[in-house]
Parts: C-alpha cells; structure tokens; sequence
C-alpha cells in the first residue's frame, strides 16, 4: 500500500485563472540603470582628481606650515581639552539623558512634564546661546546657594567658581546632550515590542531584571548609530566654547593664527585633527554595532 499523502489544493473562484505573481525586489526597484551609475562614477572620479591637482599644486595651502604645526605641543595640548571635555560632557549628558528619557516614559504626570519641558527648552535654545548664558549667569545670579526659599541658604557658592570657563562649556554642552539623548533613549525603548516584557511579566522576572536584560540591550542596538552620531556632534560642538576663551583645539589655532596671521594653514591643522578623531569614532561605532547585532 502507498501511504504517500497527496496535498489537497483548493482551488477557487479567485485563484483558479489568476497567474503567478513574480517576486518583488525592492532592490532591483530602486536600482539606477547602467547610464547613471557611468555618469556618477565619472563625476566622482573627475572631482577627486581636481581635488588632488589643487592640493599638490596649489602653493596657498602652505603645506610646510600646516606640517609643522600639526604636531605642536600648543595643539596637542588644545586637543586634549577637546578629548577631555568631550568624554566628560558626553558622560554626564548620557546619564542625565537617560533619566530624562525614563521621567518621559513614566506613569507620573509631574515627571513627563519636567521631561517634556526640559526636552522643548533644549531644543529651543541654540547651543551657542546656552553656552553663553551659563559662562555670564553670574550676571544674573553671583551665588548659587542651595537651601528653602524666602530663607538663608544652608550652602552658598560664588558662581563663578562652578561655572568656570571649562563649568560652563560642559554644563552646557552636557545638557544639549541630555536632551537629544533623552529622545533617543524613549526611541529605542519603543522599539522592542511590548510582547517582550509581558513574556517577562508572565515569567515572574523582577520589572528591574527585565528590563535591563531584556528590553535595555535590544534598545542599545537600535539606539547606536544615534549615540554614536550624537557624540561626534558633540565632539564637533566644543569648538563652540571658543566664544568664551576655553583654550580647546579650535581656540589655540586661533590663538596662534592671530599671532601669525596664517589663518588658514591653522584652521587646516584644525580640521585634520577633528577629521582623523572622528574616523576614529565611525570605527568605534562600526564595532559596536557588530557587537551588539550578534544574533540580528
């Protein structure tokens, strides 16, 4: 006896004449023809030669000058304060970020709204401006005291002495931070599907546990290429606090480049030390990225 089974096939009014759709590639979609992709590469191949002809033969770049400043102790150390002011307000920012973002997401309806308003003012308030505002606030108040109102503070500190040149810049640079990671964070909570946690709600994990082996790493995924971006504006944005004379990469090229008046050859060695940090970021980000997608 045969007991191969013979897959029964219903065929309807619907599909009994209808033919056999081909498979849809969106790749295939939205793939140029063969004249664009000729056009574009010969573009780009006739500006990259133009580019280098001018920067080997054009003799207003000074490449003797840039060369010998790219290396100076006086930039070296401007590109320390960079580094360093840029690790500490990126901390500072991620961590005040986070707890904006989860004072956004939470049941409370006090906590949301000092989220949200905290959220709208940074996204309101040029990065320039609130740099500034915090360096001159002793303007407005010359003592930061803490304590109840309409009574002597219990603590009182002259405000110049916290927001310093440096206090200032990572205040406000920390706080721009804050704001924008703040929506990155809800972002990438949103992202994981809400069956994640009722699973975990209907194997008794703790809410705590759940969400920082659960839901936290696959936000973190998500959330990478944003962080990462994040961070490289901020690495960029402390070339800002030149305003208020904080001695950082771009202000020492300035320092020296009104001395000298090699404007130019300075702001080169500027840009090739902000291109070749950044790089090293991009990499960074490409590594977390395979570390976290394992498994994706």
């Amino acid at each position: 006896m045969n007991n191969t089974t013979t897959p029964i096939t219903t065929t309807g009014p619907e599909t009994a004449g209808a033919a056999k759709l081909p498979d849809y590639d969106v790749a295939r979609a939205v793939k140029p023809t063969n004249w664009v992709n000729v056009i574009a590469w010969i573009v780009l191949v006739l500006i990259a030669i133009s580019a280098v002809i001018n920067l080997f033969t054009n003799p207003r770049w000074n490449w003797d000058v840039v060369f010998t400043y790219l290396f100076d102790p006086q930039i070296f150390g401007g590109l320390g304060r960079t580094i360093m002011l840029t690790f500490a307000a990126g901390a500072v920012g991620l961590v005040a970020g986070l707890v904006v973002g989860l004072m956004n997401m939470s049941k409370s309806p006090a906590l949301r709204v000092i989220a949200l308003t905290y959220i709208g003012f940074i996204r309101a308030i040029p990065a320039l401006v609130l740099i500034l505002v915090l360096y001159f606030l002793s303007a407005l108040f010359p003592v930061i005291g803490i304590g109840l109102p309409l009574m002597d503070p219990l603590i009182s500190v002259p405000t110049n002495t916290i927001l310093s040149q440096f206090g200032a810049a990572m205040l406000g640079l920390a706080m721009i931070v804050a704001g924008h990671t703040a929506e990155i964070i809800r972002g990438g909570i949103m992202s994981v599907a809400k069956g994640q946690t009722e699973a975990a709600r209907a194997l008794s994990i703790p809410r705590g546990q759940a969400f920082g082996r659960i839901v936290l790493p696959q936000a973190i995924r998500v959330t990478i290429p944003a962080f990462a971006t994040e961070l490289i504006t901020l690495f960029k944005n402390t070339s800002l606090v030149s305003v208020i004379g904080y001695a950082e990469l771009l202000t020492v090229a300035q320092n020296i480049y009104g001395r000298t008046y090699e404007t130019l050859p300075l702001l080169t060695v500027a840009c090739m030390w902000y291109l070749l940090l950044t790089i090293l970021a991009m990499i960074g980000q490409s590594r977390l990225e395979k570390r976290f997608g394992r498994g994706y």
